[in-house]
């Protein structure tokens, strides 16, 4: 999926350089633009030769989460869902309108697949391989929830990621310069390929400190099942547990004193030896139910960041106001800024 991740970045850098001034720099909000990247990488990745179609259900999918984030911050009241208002009435419209989408997409890919005409290499191909070769019990329906998931899961976190990334550049400019050095020596301003994103160990060091800091999931949930042991605890099943990602991320026990400074050194030898427990370290959860997407997205961050260092140099505007929440993600809450100069 490299070839559509490249096609995507460079689409990014071909619209920051028409916004560049001819003094040489220019003012983005790099928050929405890369929610616009990662939205268009899952379209090409997801759907292939229906890209197009892919994005039209992102949007309705964007439009979705808006509403259904208003109504749970609404008063609850039993069965007011049912009320045909004119918003519920637009999220069963959505709803229905996606898996329309979705369902005659399928269709279509099934029917190539039947002929030979495509190869499976986007992930609905895979999904529908998955679903004829084993006997899994995977529907219809089940393919579509997880191409519904595989946008938000993986649209979101990379777009908070690389934005995090751009802001504490720009805090740390000898940190942008060291990455950007590594960038020029290992590909110069050559497109990278796999191979040239996995020789990237100082722009690996910076992501991973990114996450310890700024995870984009700040807790993951999880349910016993059933009667468990864990570190010597005795827990029933039908435990609800909240694993706080943030707080383990930000432990001077684990992490030592400096730890809430930026500091990718500490990743120099790798996750493992980061920190006195492994575990500590878990942006993408852990164990059998770690995110299956990890590496999609780190490839994803990898090369969108060194194609942008290797094109710009940024700063952050005096407009930005550091201030983190969490909506879902957690996000910078007046947007991110950034002036940014052509090399």
């Amino acid at each position: 999926m490299v070839p559509a991740f490249s096609t995507s970045c460079f689409g990014l850098i071909d619209r920051w350089k028409e916004l560049i001034s001819p003094q040489g720099s220019c003012e983005i909000d790099v928050a929405s633009e890369f929610q616009n990247l990662a939205g268009d990488v899952i379209s090409r990745t997801a759907f292939g030769s229906s890209y197009e179609e892919g994005k039209m259900i992102f949007e309705l999918q964007k439009e979705q989460i808006k509403l259904a984030l208003e109504a749970h911050n609404n008063i609850y009241i039993p069965g007011f869902r049912f009320i045909p208002t004119k918003k519920n009435k637009r999220r069963y419209t959505i709803d229905n309108d996606i898996k329309a989408t979705l369902r005659d997409m399928i269709r279509r890919k099934e029917q190539s697949m039947r002929d030979g005409e495509l190869d499976n290499n986007d992930l609905l191909g895979l999904l529908l391989q998955c679903k004829e070769q084993s006997n899994n019990g995977m529907t219809i329906e089940d393919v579509i929830e997880e191409c519904k998931l595989f946008y938000i899961a993986g649209q979101e976190t990379t777009a908070i990621l690389l934005t995090w990334t751009m802001i504490l550049l720009s805090i740390h400019p000898n940190w942008q310069e060291k990455a950007r050095d590594e960038v020029l020596w290992i590909s110069a301003k050559k497109t990278l390929d796999f191979e040239a994103i996995n020789h990237l160990k100082i722009v690996s060091m910076i992501l991973n400190e990114v996450l310890r800091l700024y995870p984009p999931v700040t807790s993951v949930f999880r349910h016993t099942w059933r009667k468990t042991n864990i570190g010597g605890m005795s827990i029933p099943a039908g435990v609800d547990f909240v694993l706080p990602i943030l707080f383990s991320q930000c432990d001077p026990k684990c992490w030592g004193k400096d730890v809430e400074e930026f500091n990718p050194v500490r990743f120099s030898e790798g996750i493992a030896k980061a920190t006195k427990d492994e575990i500590a370290f878990f942006p993408f959860s852990w164990g059998p139910r770690i995110c299956l997407g990890q590496n999609f997205a780190m490839i994803e961050a990898k090369m969108a960041l060194a194609m942008i260092l290797q094109h710009f140099s940024f700063q952050l505007s005096p407009s930005y106001t550091h201030a983190p929440y969490t909506l879902i993600t957690l996000q910078p809450q007046h947007g991110a800024p950034i002036i940014l100069h052509r090399l």
